[in-house]
């Protein structure tokens, strides 16, 4: 069997930054340390910062006074970084630069009298973060059908801003439903999306003329990881997402003859390792990576962790 890797896939710079805070906290403050959601919708990243040290929780109540708290790589709400203030709280930031941008573009809008739009799955923490941040009433729209039903003046100056880990296309389409239904709109490009999101998708574009299965390795809870497993569908490739190998169900192989791999960007390598053994479980398989967009970009750490 032929397996093909999907370039690029797995952790983006984002997530490396997140789970180096946490580690380098631990090392300088020694455990534990507070970590306020899931650093980054992964159990295996999860349960593996547990054994060094991190203790997770959903509510700052939980922290004790005085205790090392990591903000978690999909962003905060205002109210939690005053809670944390107000309780003098060391915190550490993890919320992705990316997600921040976001954030800064929808003050911006809202400070030029702008009604804004998200587009965004609601209850996901970035997405609660985000409206969070925003000083100033946040509509929600998921869908095409959402924005027909906005109750705004179809002249009444509008703006948007976008989850980061959404899919490009499915953007494009609600933003193209926005500037139909208003005449005074603005919003960031396209491209805004996260790079690694637009990457991580294009590249199981890619892999899908090449196989005729997709296994998507990721987190159940991870929306990027589910997207990536919606577009194998969508262009007619079976696709399943699976955590690791130990979820691969040999019956998906029936008759292929190419299996094609991806990682969400909060999924690690070994987990993709973990798939490959698997499948030489099953019998043998040559691998081989996809061309693909090489990714450099590095976020920089908090100045508290890099300092001598």
């Amino acid at each position: 069997m032929q397996v093909f890797l999907a370039q690029p896939r797995g952790f983006c710079a984002g997530v490396v930054r997140a789970i180096e805070i946490v580690e380098r906290a631990l090392q300088k403050y020694g455990p534990p340390v507070y970590v306020r959601h899931e650093i980054v919708h992964n159990k295996y990243v999860v349960e593996s910062l547990k054994k060094k040290g991190a203790i997770f929780v959903e509510d700052l109540s939980e922290v004790p006074a005085k205790a090392v708290t990591v903000f978690s790589a999909h962003g905060v709400a205002r109210s939690v970084e005053e809670e944390a203030e107000a309780r003098d709280l060391p915190v550490l930031n993890a919320t992705c630069p990316l997600v921040t941008k976001v954030h800064n573009q929808g003050k911006r809008y809202i400070s030029r009298g702008r009604a804004l739009i998200l587009i965004g799955h609601a209850g996901h923490p970035e997405v609660e973060g985000t409206m969070g941040q925003v000083p100033g009433p946040v509509l929600l729209v998921q869908s095409i059908q959402d924005v027909a039903e906005l109750r705004l003046p179809t002249n009444a100056p509008v703006a948007y801003i976008t989850q980061t880990t959404l899919s490009v296309d499915d953007t494009r389409d609600i933003i193209a439903a926005l500037q139909a239904k208003f005449t005074d709109i603005q919003g960031p490009d396209i491209r805004d999306i996260c790079y690694a999101t637009q990457n991580r998708q294009s590249a199981v574009r890619d892999l899908s003329k090449l196989v005729d299965v997709i296994l998507v390795v990721g987190a159940a809870n991870s929306s990027n990881s589910n997207r990536l497993r919606e577009i194998g569908t969508e262009v007619g490739v079976a696709s399943y997402l699976i955590a690791d190998g130990s979820e691969l169900n040999p019956d998906w192989l029936k008759d292929a003859k190419a299996v094609g791999i991806t990682a969400g960007a909060s999924a690690p390598e070994v987990l993709v390792d973990d798939v490959i053994e698997a499948l030489r479980r099953i019998g043998p398989v040559s691998v081989s990576v996809v061309p693909g967009r090489e990714e450099n970009i590095e976020f920089r750490l908090p100045a508290e962790l890099t300092a001598g």
